[in-house]
Order: structure tokens, then C-alpha cells, then sequence
């Protein structure tokens, strides 16, 4: 019997919310139903997203950074249809792959030139997990430091770097010796490194929750003050990286050195996971100091060919397209023309971000009804009001988006590189007809701003 994937897709192309009720996260399904989200996409080319009506929408999320490069990239399929069948030896574990060498031979062209060697893992907060481990071991150091708000992936490591409550929560305890400093914040950091106890401050270069972009001269400050204490300085660049701020890396926006850079999501291409750590010889050279310490840190699939061919590929794609560059052209067009809209309306606090990596942020406005909604809204759920921006956008403009973080009243753009001048336009127009419907009092946007509330102070009376 012929075992197809394309039959088993049609027989059940309507059960994808019954069989994740069932066997899966059923709160994710109650989720994208109570905010109406609960679309059959058929198929995905590029940015666009398309359902079984093969209605259009502009994917503003890329899978959270993943499809930097756009969805189903044929450079990227004839890379993997083309290693599926060339029979190559994969994961033989007493051995060493020609792909992943070569890899990371791209790979560290791109990172700032005291990065020589590169450790291959499947995601993002494996990488992280990397860091924390080769910090600790070069330095002799327990302590690790980083940012208030800050994300650095799930597993138990990197949730004791994470910033946000609701992320570690019921999950303790966590790593000891992981301290919280403030973002951007040079004073809070060099009383944290001072006593020349710890091994890494880790950082992304441009917070993901919220968005948040630090003054020029942080970084640098950052770089020489790990360098005056001993502390190993660590870029998570899981989100920032590969194009996604306008730059290669985003530390290269600052000109900084990091010791380490964390990198995946995009690195992908979306196909395969495939997660990394760029770091100094010295690193490299101090965890793996002997030949029975060769295989003292690994991952079984690290350097599996699909991912490092996807890898390969999607490296390709960014040059030959110029994708970075396009990013930082369009992004730039985007943030700016969506600052101008801040003088038009009183619930638009500021847009900020760099590339592709956009936050739309909200305040609470001065005129004494726009102000009164505004704390209705707030007072059953802190943030509630963005999804009276990213609920229309989806169902009115066919637009995909997100909310930056738990309780910030924040939405958050995180497109392809790939979006065109059609593209841009199409954003500029949805976001001022949304931001526009909310100035309207009475009106069908707050008949929905009041179904969000009642629906969040139930929940809030059953907890």
C-alpha cells in the first residue's frame, strides 16, 4: 500500500481543530476560536497565507521570524529534494559531516571577525543552553545575567534567563545564580558584573517582547564593561539575526564583539530546525580542551544534512536576493510611515524597531472619552486594546499579526524579508483604518473592545 501525505492531508483537511482538541494543546484551539482565528490555511507562498476560500493574507509574523526568507522557498525545496536523494551518510556518530563544515564556513563570513568556530544545535534555546554551559566552564563562574522582559527560549535553562513572570511561573525552581537587570540600563550592569563573579551576560541586542531598541551607546558600553569584569558577552540573536533588523546581525547596527552569538529560526529557512553558537576560538578551544572531552557537549540531530542543506540554501537566497537590504529598505519605509500617524491619532503612542522588526505601540489618549474606554479596557486586562488593532487587521485587511508580550499594549510586526512596495502600502492603509475605527466612540470596533472585556473579567472570576 502507497503511504501519501498529500491523501492524508485531504481526508482530514477540516479536522486540524478536532484533532489538537483531542490529542494536542486544546487551549490553543479556544484560543483562535474566541478571538476568531480558526482558519483551514490551504497553502503558503512567500508572505501570503492562503485558506480553503484561497483568500489572501499578509503574514506579518513569519512564524515568529522563522520564514525570513518567505514561506516555501523553491531554492530552499530543491536543496532538500536534492540531498534526499543523493544518498549522503548522515549522523554517523563517529565521524564528521561535510555539509555542517561548510556551513559553518558561511556562516562565520558573516559575524564579526573574532568569531571562529561554530556549534550546531536545533534551536534557538538550545543554543542558549550552549551559551550558559560554555560561559560557565571558560570562565569557572556560576553567575549569569540578564534583562528584565528579556526571552530566551522554554527549556529549564534559558526560562532562568527569561524576564517575564507568566513564563516562569509554577515552573521553579530554576537555574540558581541568574540575576534580572533592567534593559539599557549601563549603571544596573556594571554593579551585576563588578564583583568579578560572573560568567555571561546575555542580551538580545533588540528585545523581542515589546520590541524595545537600545541608545547607541549601550552595546559598546556593554562589550567594554564584560571586557573590564571578566564576563563572557553573549548576543541572542535567535530573533534578531539573519537580516531581520536591517543588518546582517543587529550587532553590527553598534559595531560591537560579541563572545557569542545565539542563532537560529531563520537560519532554517523554515524547513528543518537547525540552531547555532558563533563564538571565539578560545571558547571553543576551552570546553573541548581534550580528546575525551569531544562529545562533552552535543545534540544528536545537530548536524543532521536536511538542516544543514536548508541552512546552506537559505544562506544563498539571502544573498542572491538581496534580502537584507531589501529589509532595512521596506522596514525602514514602514516604521516611518506609521510615526507619521502619531500626530493623527491619540491612542498612537510611538512606532519603533529597526528592519523588520517592528513594534506599533498604544497609550492611553487625553480626551475624556477616548480616556474612559481606554480604562475600561485596561481594567479588565492590561493590553486589551491591541486586539481591537490585530482583530480587525485579520479579519478586515486579512492581515496577520500580534500582540509584543504579555500586558503591553504593544503589536508587533515581524514580516519576511521578502515584502514588497504592494506590501507596504497595503500595511500603511490597514493600520490607519484600524487605528482610525478605534477614535470612533460609539461604534463596531468598542461593540467588540466590550466582548474582549466581559470575556477577560470572566476569566479573571474563574481563576
Amino acid at each position: 500500500m502507497t503511504f501519501s501525505i498529500a491523501d492524508l492531508v485531504a481526508q482530514h483537511s477540516s479536522d486540524k481543530f478536532d484533532l489538537h482538541e483531542q490529542h494536542l494543546n486544546n487551549q490553543m484551539v479556544r484560543m483562535l476560536k474566541t478571538i476568531g482565528y480558526d482558519r483551514h490555511y490551504k497553502r503558503a507562498i512567500g508572505q501570503y497565507l492562503y485558506d480553503q476560500n484561497d483568500t489572501e493574507y499578509l503574514d506579518l509574523l513569519s512564524g515568529f521570524g522563522v520564514f525570513a526568507i518567505g514561506r516555501n522557498h523553491p531554492a530552499v525545496i530543491s536543496a532538500l529534494q536534492e540531498t534526499l536523494t543523493l544518498e549522503l551518510p548522515n549522523l554517523v556518530q563517529m565521524d564528521v559531516s561535510i555539509l555542517s563544515g561548510l556551513l559553518a564556513k558561511a556562516i562565520l563570513k558573516t559575524t564579526p571577525d573574532n568569531l571562529g568556530k561554530m556549534f550546531f544545535c536545533n534551536s534557538g534555546t538550545e543554543s542558549v543552553e550552549a551559551a550558559i554551559k560554555f560561559a560557565r566552564y571558560v570562565t569557572r563562574r556560576e553567575k549569569i545575567v540578564f534583562c528584565e522582559h528579556g526571552y530566551h527560549g522554554l527549556t529549564l535553562g534559558a526560562l532562568s534567563l527569561n524576564g517575564e513572570k507568566i513564563f516562569r511561573e509554577g515552573f521553579g525552581p530554576l537555574l540558581p545564580e541568574c540575576r534580572a537587570i533592567p534593559f539599557n540600563d549601563l549603571e544596573s550592569l556594571e554593579k551585576a558584573l563588578a564583583g568579578k563573579d560572573v560568567a555571561a551576560f546575555i542580551v538580545e541586542p533588540v528585545q523581542g517582547k515589546g520590541v524595545n531598541v537600545p541608545d547607541d551607546h549601550y552595546l559598546p558600553e556593554v562589550e567594554r564593561l564584560c571586557k573590564k569584569y571578566g564576563t563572557l558577552f553573549v548576543a541572542d540573536e535567535v530573533q534578531t539575526g539573519l537580516g531581520r533588523t536591517g543588518k546582517f546581525w543587529a550587532v553590527d547596527h553598534w559595531q560591537v564583539k560579541p563572545d557569542m552569538i545565539c542563532m537560529a529560526k531563520a537560519l532554517s529557512g523554515g524547513f528543518v530546525p537547525v540552531g547555532a553558537v558563533a563564538m571565539t576560538q578560545k571558547i571553543m578551544d576551552t570546553v573541548f580542551n581534550r580528546m575525551d572531552r569531544a562529545i562533552v557537549h552535543g545534540s544528536t540531530f545537530s548536524k543532521n544534512n536536511m538542516a544543514m542543506a536548508a541552512g546552506l540554501a537559505t544562506l544563498r537566497v539571502m544573498e542572491d536576493e538581496k534580502l537584507v537590504e531589501n529589509g532595512a529598505r521596506i522596514g525602514t519605509d514602514i516604521i516611518n510611515s506609521l510615526s507619521a500617524l502619531t500626530e493623527k491619532y491619540e491612542f498612537l503612542k510611538e512606532v519603533r524597531g529597526k528592519g523588520m522588526m517592528i513594534a506599533i505601540e498604544f497609550k492611553s489618549p487625553k480626551s475624556l472619552k477616548l480616556k474612559a474606554a481606554w480604562g475600561m479596557l485596561e481594567a479588565a486586562n492590561k493590553g486589551l486594546f491591541c486586539q481591537m488593532i490585530t482583530i480587525p487587521l485579520f479579519k478586515e485587511h486579512h492581515m496577520l499579526t500580534q500582540v509584543a508580550g504579555h500586558g503591553m499594549n504593544v503589536v508587533k510586526l515581524l514580516p519576511p524579508l521578502t515584502l514588497t512596495q504592494k506590501d507596504r502600502d497595503h500595511i500603511i492603509t490597514a493600520f490607519d483604518k484600524a487605528i482610525a475605527d478605534t477614535h470612533q466612540i460609539p461604534g463596531s470596533i468598542w461593540d467588540l473592545g466590550k466582548n474582549l472585556a466581559s470575556h477577560a473579567l470572566k476569566v479573571k472570576k474563574s481563576q
